[in-house]
């Protein structure tokens, strides 16, 4: 079976991923890196298989023959992989990580043979850019030009260069080949490479110690993560999680992409298919709760001074999502060379929604903010001067018309949950002033909340309907109105919020999973067709709005329902499909596990989310 066989077999949640706090790598069960992108995030793809095949690059070992069963595992609370692939003749431990970045990008890889004999294959393709770029290569060292004795083979295009080390290398072979050799181990032996990604005007890293890099690996994943402080029920899926978010993290600015990946389909064959590789500020809100909800307070505040910095300027200027060091340019653009993931095309790099006037986005900076202060993160005279500026630009354009938590690119409206959200935000501002003792109009900010409040009960609300709807005037229901009670702008034993969850669950919800919207052949205007999966991060919603309105033991069982759905890895992607019972959507997805982590501390709180909607009913 060939490597592009394999991937069209592949589900998302087939994948698991480590990381070193610049980049991710996916690696699949049958032990092939399907996607990275180097040296960050958001940079070209070099091994871009996930998005078609293996001429696109990928970098695999695997057994030659049939794989008959294949368990893996992460080593505790780390990013270190084990994958245990067992054949008629032996069973082999595969073992991945990638060291969090001292210097250059590490991607470590150790096979070890438990029983008995196993022949194994490894594949390595290296293609730049997304898959469009085939590079230079040369087998270095021993017997050969430039030899020095460190046997390596390298691969140059650009500004873009790899160095691959290890056991045993494939021979020399033509660029627009496959790199290939084929080895066989008996228990108890091993061999190990590692792949090292450098700027091409610079001198080559180092060869590295394998075995020393994994286990620096370790101690750095388990050093993390003894600083959580959630012992509860669901203590493997928060922890999980929390690791899931920490290896979106961008250590160098602190920022936290939403996905790892590009274009994984919200249907599968269809057009709905967007570049995630970027920081969301609707994020900021959760990011902060998850992660000082579990102690992670240093985390917090390096995601609060990423949002300082990315938003400072003029509030005019405002978007709802920037680059990893808060760069403001994103063109989106289609890689139209590759298939797509299960053929679902356009592959999009860039995300246009950059420049979508969403008017929530206001009011989750301004709870970032204020929770900060809250959790006792140290006060900044930048923070609120830069949350009186936004504040004030807020307070004259908060009548118009956005497009949305959605981002749906059809017509502009006046979405409920946006006008919720600017809501919150001149609670939040007026809150800070009565809490903190610090400077503002708060007379004005009272009156235009207030002013607010009145519009969204009076026009979000449809009494035929018996719930808050989508948008002003419509009949449509949205998920995103379930946050009404958590973030206190009604509490949970309101009718109307009791109501619209029940219309909620009749109509988006599917068993345990909920649908952000209604969709089918087209929605909202934005004519991107075909009916995408359940989103998860709604799912979780409608667990907090069970528990907040008082239904906690369905919103429990409702929890652990979901839980079941991430993979043998514990992670999730954005969206679930019940029919086809599979993960849909970019993947890990930052929000899904943000939205399981404080689903998890309202059940076992209240969290500090929870206590904030109480203050505000």
């Amino acid at each position: 079976m060939t490597v592009r066989e394999q991937q069209e077999q592949s589900l998302i949640e087939d994948y698991a991923l480590v990381g070193d706090l610049h980049t991710v790598a996916l690696v699949s069960r049958r032990g092939s890196v399907d996607w990275l992108c180097l040296p960050r995030f958001d940079s070209g793809a070099c091994f871009a298989a996930l998005l078609g095949g293996e001429q696109h690059g990928h970098w695999q070992i695997a057994p030659t023959a049939e794989v008959l069963s294949c368990t893996r595992s992460y080593r505790g609370e780390t990013l270190v992989l084990d994958t245990e692939m067992t054949t008629s003749t032996g069973t082999v431990r595969l073992t991945d990580a990638m060291p969090p970045r001292d210097v250059c990008v590490d991607l470590v890889r150790m096979v070890e043979v438990l029983d008995g004999e196993v022949e194994l294959e490894l594949r390595w393709t290296v293609r730049y850019d997304y898959g469009s770029v085939v590079p230079w290569v040369r087998h270095l060292g021993l017997h050969g030009p430039g030899d020095d004795g460190d046997e390596r083979i390298e691969a140059i295009a650009g500004p873009d260069a790899v160095v691959l080390r290890g056991s045993v290398l494939p021979a020399p072979v033509d660029s627009e080949q496959v790199h290939a050799v084929t080895f066989t181990l008996r228990a108890g032996e091993r061999m190990s490479w590692s792949m090292q990604w450098f700027s091409s005007v610079d001198e080559r890293p180092p060869a590295v110690d394998v075995a020393a890099r994994i286990r620096d690996t370790l101690d750095f994943w388990e050093g993390w993560s003894a600083h959580g402080s959630y012992s509860g029920p669901y203590r493997d899926a928060v922890h999980r999680s929390l690791l899931t978010l920490k290896a979106l993290t961008y250590a160098p600015s602190g920022g936290i992409v939403a996905a790892p990946t590009t274009s994984l389909p919200e249907v599968l064959g269809g057009e709905r298919n967007w570049d995630y590789r970027y920081c969301w500020l609707r994020d900021a809100t959760l990011t902060l709760t998850a992660l000082a909800g579990d102690g992670y307070l240093e985390e917090a505040a390096a995601w609060r001074e990423w949002l300082l910095r990315a938003i400072a300027g003029s509030p005019t200027n405002l978007q709802i999502l920037y680059g990893v060091m808060g760069e403001r340019q994103h063109p989106e653009w289609e890689a139209t060379w590759l298939p797509g993931y299960g053929a679902s095309s356009p592959v999009r790099i860039g995300n246009a929604a950059a420049g979508q006037l969403q008017l929530d986005v206001y009011g989750e900076v301004m709870e970032a903010l204020y929770l900060a202060r809250v959790k006792g993160l140290d006060d900044s005279e930048l923070a609120w001067s830069l949350q009186r500026a936004l504040i004030e630009h807020l307070a004259g354009i908060w009548q118009s018309e956005d497009q949305g938590i959605w981002e749906v690119r059809g017509p502009a409206r006046h979405f409920t949950h946006s006008r919720v959200m600017v809501w919150v935000a001149f609670d939040r501002a007026v809150r800070t002033v009565e809490e903190f003792g610090v400077e503002g109009p708060v007379d004005r900010w009272r009156e235009i909340r207030d002013a607010v409040h009145a519009e969204v009960c009076d026009q979000g609300w449809n009494s035929e309907v018996g719930a808050f709807t989508q948008y002003y005037g419509g009949t449509e229901l949205d998920a995103a109105v379930l946050l009404i009670p958590s973030v206190g702008f009604l509490s949970g034993d309101d009718e109307r919020v009791v109501s619209t969850v029940d219309a909620i669950g009749r109509s988006l919800r599917h068993g345990d999973v909920v649908d952000r919207y209604t969709t089918g052949e087209t929605q909202g205007g934005d004519g991107l067709s075909g009916k995408e999966g359940a989103f998860l991060a709604c799912s979780f919603w409608f667990v907090d709005a069970l528990v907040l309105t008082g239904r906690a033991d369905e919103g429990r069982a409702m929890f652990e329902n979901l839980l079941l759905l991430a993979n043998d890895v514990g992670l999730l992607a954005e969206e679930y499909d019940p029919v086809a019972r599979r993960l849909l959507g970019n993947f890990p997805q930052a929000f899904s596990h943000l939205a399981l982590v404080n689903s998890a501390l309202l059940l076992d709180g209240p969290g500090p989310r929870a206590r904030v909607s109480a203050a505000g009913a």
